[in-house]
């Protein structure tokens, strides 16, 4: 029971670092903003959609390696925590350091030729070709992944990110459509860039001086 509780407790610290990550716009979340905004709904959506596909590759890569690596090399699995720590305490001083700023929010927009499917090829292009999603997944899986965790934890690791990655990328299409929306976030924008550089901060000092 023990067992079960602390693979559960796991994945939903793996999943809330990833909701909360979709959280805090980077370029690629900024691309669907901007391209929501500048270009229209229909072509946000479908890059949205190729970003996430690109999350769900990623993450079921990451989820494989660990797997294997744990099978083979346990001591290297220890390495890989140190980095996926060190990187989420780099995306908690960025998220802070963000907060203490006066920005607005960025126009990115991807302009395209070729209709839905040329923007979603786009986004997973972005993201199969970005190093910090590959480092965001190993911080995230390294979560939740223990040497002794049983198979269904890596799926539903990967069935979570996928479900919210797609449903956070959706939002973000869908919402910042709207000029109201963009209002918003632009005055509580420090707020919540805090809360998040907080929470990277907390979990990437957990990750670290975790030896399990």
């Amino acid at each position: 029971m023990f067992e079960l509780n602390a693979n559960v407790s796991g994945i939903l610290l793996s999943l809330s670092a990833l909701m909360l990550a979709l959280m805090s716009p980077g370029p690629n979340i900024l691309a669907v903003i901007g391209t929501s905004m500048g270009v229209g709904r229909k072509e946000g959506v479908a890059l949205a959609l190729g970003v996430s596909f690109g999350t769900f590759i990623w993450v079921t890569l990451t989820v494989m390696g660990f797997t294997a690596i744990i099978a083979s090399y346990a001591q290297i699995m220890f390495a890989l925590k140190i980095l996926g720590g060190c990187y989420l305490l780099w995306l908690g001083y960025k998220s802070l350091r963000s907060a203490a700023t006066r920005r607005n929010v960025q126009e990115t927009a991807v302009v395209l030729h070729g209709g839905p499917r040329a923007y979603f090829a786009r986004g997973l292009t972005v993201q199969m070709t970005n190093p910090k999603a590959a480092l965001a997944m190993i911080a995230i899986v390294s979560i939740g992944i223990t040497i002794d965790a049983p198979l269904w934890v890596g799926a539903t690791i990967i069935i979570g990110a996928t479900v919210l990655s797609i449903g956070g990328h959706l939002m973000y299409a869908l919402a910042f459509s709207t000029k109201p929306i963009v209002a918003l976030y632009a005055k509580t924008r420090r707020f919540v860039e805090a809360a998040l550089g907080t929470f990277f901060c907390a979990m990437g000092i957990r990750l670290l001086s975790d030896r399990s």
